[in-house]
């Protein structure tokens, strides 16, 4: 296959240089080799983004997991980590997901048409509902309180107050606690009750044979709502735009075997990265190198990753690292993804998930021989450094065939 040109979204701080750099106390590395550094650098850095220094710790007895770090950060992962296994997604939940993605494209055929980012919002959030354990509520409605969580006022974490006035902090914990409040009561509560009663095979029950408070757990559920449904419905957008408007590239993903279409959808998110921007604190010094130039990160400074710049450091990423090209061949050391789903203690969990549920309804979706009928708009949430598409329009053409889609491991 050539290699085709794919970048479709521009982010905040996009410039390409200095790899390594910084003003003040705010470090921005664009290396993809000091950024793995930093991202591992165990017992050295604690998470910075998504506001996480704003929240108080005295509230939980287990730190929330996105934001948590050092051994009980640990200990965390590797209990929900088997939930989201490659193996466990495709055994277990892989029926589940494609009766859900054949369901929402033969209502879409149904009426013709369909509004992608609006589909893949309820879609991405009743497959992840189905795993976590928020079961016990309607979908549509879950998923319009989760999107209420990103109605939040601009952030600079680089700024004093984090750019936020304190009219614009108390419109932010508004903002948050309201939905927050709505999610508890009518999706989690719910869903405690019904585990209490009856342990199953979820997030939820785990999270409660652990010995975790309501409290607890409701930022669990937050966390999975947040980072991981609502993150999802933006890649199934994006990738299904970059997929529509590529002729070449949307007919080897349609004829293609999933190992191949993985490798497809690997490639987008790398080059266009929901989350754009990981921080973090640096507790210690840090030494980090780039193409054998030093660098200490002191103490106390705040560490801006730019995801998008060291997704396609062609130190990293071999020839042609702004282009497409599956199953490319990266440098020693080197994620497929890139960077777009962390790295260290902190990579995502959900990668499987996202990339397999991903494929299952964009298969499903282009084997209907779709028509843009109206491309999307983009703006910017500066909560979580992503992008935001909203209108992508689909006209269907024809009566899709079942596909099955299964995971290889």
């Amino acid at each position: 296959m050539n290699s085709v040109s794919m970048r479709k979204a521009v982010g905040t701080h996009d410039e390409t240089e200095p790899r390594v750099g910084h003003d003040g106390t705010m470090w921005r590395i664009r290396s993809y080799e000091a950024a793995t550094t930093v991202l591992r650098a165990r017992h050295q850095t604690t998470q910075a983004g998504f506001t996480a220094e704003k929240i108080p710790r005295g509230y939980f007895r287990q730190h929330p997991i996105l934001i948590s770090d050092g051994d009980d950060h640990d200990v965390q992962r590797r209990e929900v980590a088997r939930y989201f296994a490659p193996a466990v997604v495709s055994a277990k939940y892989g029926d589940f997901i494609n009766k859900r993605a054949q369901a929402l494209v033969d209502s879409a055929l149904a009426n013709g048409r369909l509004r992608l980012d609006e589909a893949a919002l309820n879609y991405s959030v009743e497959v992840t509902a189905e795993i976590v354990g928020l079961t016990d509520s309607p979908i549509d409605a879950m998923a319009k309180r989760l999107v209420g969580f990103f109605r939040q006022p601009p952030v600079d974490l680089a700024a004093p107050a984090m750019g936020r006035t304190r009219r614009q902090w108390i419109q932010a914990a508004v903002n948050g606690l309201v939905p927050i409040g709505r999610f508890y009561i009518s999706d989690v509560r719910p869903a405690i009750r019904a585990r209490r009663d009856r342990r199953r095979d979820d997030v939820l029950s785990h999270l409660l044979s652990a010995g975790y408070s309501t409290a607890d757990i409701l930022v669990e559920c937050v966390t999975y709502g947040t980072a991981g449904m609502v993150t999802t419905r933006e890649f199934i957008t994006m990738a299904c735009w970059h997929l529509l408007t590529n002729d070449e590239l949307g007919r080897r993903y349609t004829e293609a075997s999933q190992p191949t279409r993985l490798e497809i959808l690997e490639e987008i998110i790398r080059l266009d990265p929901v989350v754009g921007h990981l921080y973090r604190r640096a507790q210690a010094d840090i030494e980090v190198s780039d193409n054998g130039c030093p660098y200490t990160i002191p103490e106390g400074d705040l560490i801006d990753v730019c995801v998008r710049q060291t997704n396609t450091d062609p130190q990293a990423m071999g020839a042609a690292p702004e282009t497409v090209i599956p199953g490319r061949d990266l440098r020693r050391g080197s994620a497929a993804t890139g960077l777009s789903f962390s790295d260290g203690a902190h990579t995502c969990p959900g990668q499987p998930l996202a990339l397999y549920e991903t494929d299952a309804l964009l298969h499903k979706v282009l084997a209907t021989r779709p028509r843009i009928l109206r491309e999307p708009t983009i703006s910017w949430d500066n909560v979580i450094e992503g992008y935001r598409l909203r209108g992508l329009d689909l006209s269907l053409m024809t009566r899709s065939r079942p596909v099955t889609t299964r995971m290889t491991t």
